[in-house]
């Protein structure tokens, strides 16, 4: 079979229609090259920290690529070892090698979808390819990429500047010692932005069962006794401020509810007792969980770290696939959230507090204009997150801005978020925002809805403003 061309529509996303295509031409020119501001993703700072060159073209794009390993393991029935799943596992040449020839056989299993659209922005505007994936190209595009990642111009750190990335985000835990951000923090050549975010989720989880050693961890870290409530609440007092100390400017959030009820001081210490013991019910552990997320919040509103909440995600939902590779491999799957009632405790405290920013994330399309956008529309604090994960396509992207716009503006929004640890695609995924929004915008303005001075504002503020005042940046 003879090779399919790979390019790129310069039109790609825009209107069908002639005259609102010409209208989002004009405000994408606008954006196109503004620098990206990327407050939460998973890229890990010891790559600009050390600067190493990436091994192959397998573990760079693919294996951290959660997104892409579930659908070729769902339809081309591709074992996610074979992936080269978990993340950081051991891996030839043969077995990186063998690994992409899968991805590129089963590259019409991608057809429609967002993964397919990000790879080829990547393959074409990232690394020059212009054959289609498929079986008998997988080696020569393979290769082509391979000697790309081989010289200095695709060094992580080279690669950062080129994607004129302004700020990036790092997911990281409380006890890490951030030695990755104090070593490009005093690093005279780097001129970038990279900074920390502070993940708390599993030592608030008090039914879990390393929940006690996980406290004790923490309180090595911090320096203080976490034998009682008050001590576990000093000791995340202690690292937000390190994390805040290194740069961060958030904290994020992720249980399955987003419950913030609070408990009195000494039912919370009878119920983390019982924690620390090992005998906590499930439903107890909720409920003191809760009341600790609620003390974040309080914590937030004096050290000022933004707090992001994305609940309602089944984690780990292909039992035997999280017992072979461990977590985010892909098992994740969406779940219904309530937030106006769950949130209300929470709110009712600190939701108009200037110190406070909640930004606000689901992958529940259906609380978009029933709860979020209404929430956003009120407090002060609350900011609508952008569509990540399930919901970061096109469609669903101004199903999102159709949802939030009329209740909660432009600018009560986070601005886009690329949440990957496919650092190759940040740069794809902001463009495909970018061409959306200018998409929407222009419709607004072709409907008499917005004039195009002010659509070419607020496309400027969506990628810029907007998300360095959701993230105080």
């Amino acid at each position: 079979m003879a090779k399919q061309p790979l390019s790129l529509d310069p039109d790609r996303l825009f209107p069908a229609d002639p005259h609102t295509r010409d209208i989002a031409r004009q405000l994408y020119a606008e954006v196109e090259h503004m620098p990206i501001i990327s407050p939460h993703g998973h890229v890990p700072a010891e790559w600009l920290a050390d600067n190493t060159p990436f091994d192959n073209p397998t573990t760079l794009l693919l294996t951290p690529d959660h997104y892409t390993n579930r659908l070729i393991h769902s339809t081309g029935g591709v074992e996610l070892s074979e992936l080269g799943v978990p993340v950081g596992s051991p891996i030839t040449e043969e077995q990186a090698r063998k690994a992409f020839r899968l991805f590129c056989a089963n590259w019409k299993y991608l057809r429609g979808t967002t993964v397919a659209y990000w790879f080829a922005n990547e393959f074409v505007d990232v690394f020059g390819i212009d054959v289609r994936p498929a079986e008998d190209t997988a080696d020569e595009i393979y290769d082509a990429i391979q000697e790309k990642l081989n010289s200095p111009e695709f060094l992580p750190r080279a690669l950062y500047h080129r994607f004129n990335i302004n700020t990036m985000a790092t997911t990281d835990d409380p006890c890490s010692d951030l030695a990755a951000h104090e070593k490009l923090a005093a690093d005279p050549e780097w001129d970038g932005r990279v900074v920390p975010t502070f993940r708390p989720d599993k030592y608030l989880e008090p039914a879990t069962p390393d929940f006690k050693s996980l406290v004790e961890k923490l309180g090595e870290a911090a320096d203080v006794d976490t034998s009682t409530y008050a001590g576990h609440f000093e000791a995340m007092r202690k690292r937000r401020l390190y994390f805040k100390e290194h740069g961060a400017v958030s904290s994020d959030h992720s249980h399955h509810d987003p419950g913030t009820a609070r408990l009195s001081d000494t039912e919370a210490e009878r119920l983390y007792a019982q924690a620390l013991k090992g005998e906590i019910t499930p439903e107890d552990g909720d409920r003191l969980r809760r009341h600790m997320v609620n003390d974040q919040a309080r914590l937030a509103t004096e050290d000022g770290l933004v707090m992001t909440m994305h609940p309602a995600v089944y984690r780990n939902h292909d039992e035997a696939a999280f017992a072979n590779y461990g977590a985010d491999v892909g098992g994740d799957i969406p779940t219904s959230v309530e937030f106006t009632r769950n949130l209300q405790p929470l709110l009712t405290a600190y939701g108009n507090n200037d110190n406070f920013h909640l930004v606000l994330f689901t992958i529940d399309e259906t609380v978009y204009s029933r709860e979020l956008a209404p929430l956003a529309g009120y407090y002060k604090s609350v900011y609508v997150g952008a569509p990540w994960w399930f919901i970061d396509e096109p469609d669903a992207i101004n199903r999102y801005r159709s949802a939030v716009t009329g209740y909660a503006g432009f600018y009560k929004t986070s601005g886009f978020i690329d949440d990957t640890r496919a650092f190759c695609s940040i740069p794809t995924r902001h463009d495909l925002s970018r061409r959306v929004d200018s998409a929407f915008l222009a419709r607004l303005v072709a409907e008499g809805r917005l004039t195009l001075d002010e659509a070419l504002e607020t496309g400027k503020d969506l990628v810029s403003t907007i998300p360095a005042t959701a993230f105080k940046l």
